[in-house]
This record gives structure tokens, sequence and C-alpha cells, in this order.
């Protein structure tokens, strides 16, 4: 099993580790503890580099299959041999805007969760720019406006954002946990990793945060648009 060093520090740019095993045929190797996070939850992976017995690999794609992490080395170089001292280092400037992303979509999660009281119907983020779907009926440029001054507010008053990682049954006795209309939860989870904004926000995740809503910085709602009877989309993005 890949320790996640990103569930419990998000800030991590650098990390040593050891190769566990490699898979030839995809070029990657499963490490025994990695802070790239392998997406999901509309995140895309971590890029960035593994140093192993002096050479340089490229990490061009992060996923996680099971209980492990693979990092799909880029080039042409040999693979590492298991067992294999490695020195992790992460693209950090691309995982701080995602970082930044991710949390002011739960700023405008929250925000809109508590203000009409709409469940999250799906999204998707990169550097710097994302969407959200929720459950609207109607959408105009006044709520719109509404929304952008709500969630600017709330990023700007320096709210802690915490994590947290409780036992299944603990969890779910948080109300409004899931904010998302389906559980994306797996069954067998044992325990479930949750998100704070302190006094705005609680909900799963298990993506990367900043530690306070004022590294946001400005949000900007970039457009809004119908995807359905009841789905409507807005779109965001930060200076």
């Amino acid at each position: 099993m890949t320790e996640l060093l990103y569930q419990t520090d998000s800030y991590i740019e650098e990390f040593d580790a050891h190769v566990h095993s490699v898979l030839p045929d995809e070029r990657a190797v499963v490490l025994d503890r990695t802070a790239f996070y392998p997406g999901g939850g509309g995140q895309p992976c971590d890029f960035g580099s593994l140093t192993i017995d002096g050479v340089v690999h490229p990490v061009d794609k992060v996923k996680k299959q099971g209980d492990n992490v693979l990092h799909f080395l880029g080039g042409n170089s040999p693979l590492p041999s298991t067992d294999s001292a490695a020195r992790g280092t992460l693209d950090w400037a691309r995982r701080y805007k995602l970082m930044r992303t991710h949390t002011a979509l739960h700023v405008l999660c929250g925000a809109i969760f508590r203000d009409y009281g709409a469940l999250v119907t799906g999204g998707n983020m990169e550097p710097l720019k994302g969407h959200l779907d929720f459950e609207f009926a109607t959408m105009r440029g006044e709520l719109v406006r509404e929304i952008e001054v709500a969630i600017n507010k709330e990023a700007q008053a320096g709210r802690d954002v915490r994590v947290n990682i409780l036992p299944r049954e603990e969890a779910f006795q948080i109300p409004d946990l899931i904010r998302t209309k389906i559980n994306l939860l797996p069954e067998g989870i044992s325990h479930v990793r949750t998100i704070e904004i302190v006094g705005l926000d609680l909900q799963a995740d298990g993506g990367t945060h900043v530690r306070n809503t004022t590294e946001v910085g400005k949000i900007r709602v970039a457009d809004y648009k119908s995807k359905g009877a009841i789905n409507k989309r807005i779109y965001i993005e930060l200076e």
C-alpha cells in the first residue's frame, strides 16, 4: 500500500521514497510513499520527476490502482530496480495553482449550498480555472453576480482550511457531508477524509487544498450555462 503523503500535508514539494515495484509494460513504478496526487474528484493528477540512481525520470502521469499509486515515467531511460531509493519532486507551481482552484471551488460550493441549498451534480478543474454544476432550475445574470460577490467575501474572510480523516461511521454522522447529488464514496472504505473551510463548508474530499482561503485570491465568475432542465454550470477563474 502506498502511503499517501498529500492526504495530510498538501505542501510537500519534495519527498524521499523507495521503489516498491516496477511495471515495465506501463513504464511505471509504485513507491512505498508519495506526495503526487493521482487525480480524482475533478482534480487532475500531479506532474513532476523522480530521481532514482542518479537518473531524473519525468513523471507525466499518476493514477491510483487499488491501494497503490502508479507513477508513469516519461523519456526512454532504463527503468529503475525494485527497492531503489527515489527522490520525488512535484511541479509545484502547477500543484499550487490546483490547490488554490480546488479550494475556490469548495468556497463556491459552500456558499451556494448555504444560500440556496443547491447540490453539486458534477465538476472539473485545471490550474486557475474550473466549473461546478448545480441543481438550479433557473440561472440569471443577477444571481451570478450575487454569487460572485458572496464567494469573494468568503475567500477574503481568511477562513482556515482543515483536513481530517475520520472513521466511516463517525464521518457519516456529519449532516450534509456529501454535497454531490450522488454519493461517490466507495462502499469498502473504512475512513473518510474531510475538508473543512471553517465556518462555511465541510464535506468529504480527497484532493489537495490551501491552508487558508486568503491564498485563493480573487475569484471571477467567468461564465454560466444551462446543462439541462435542473443543471446549471458556473465557471470560475482565478487571478
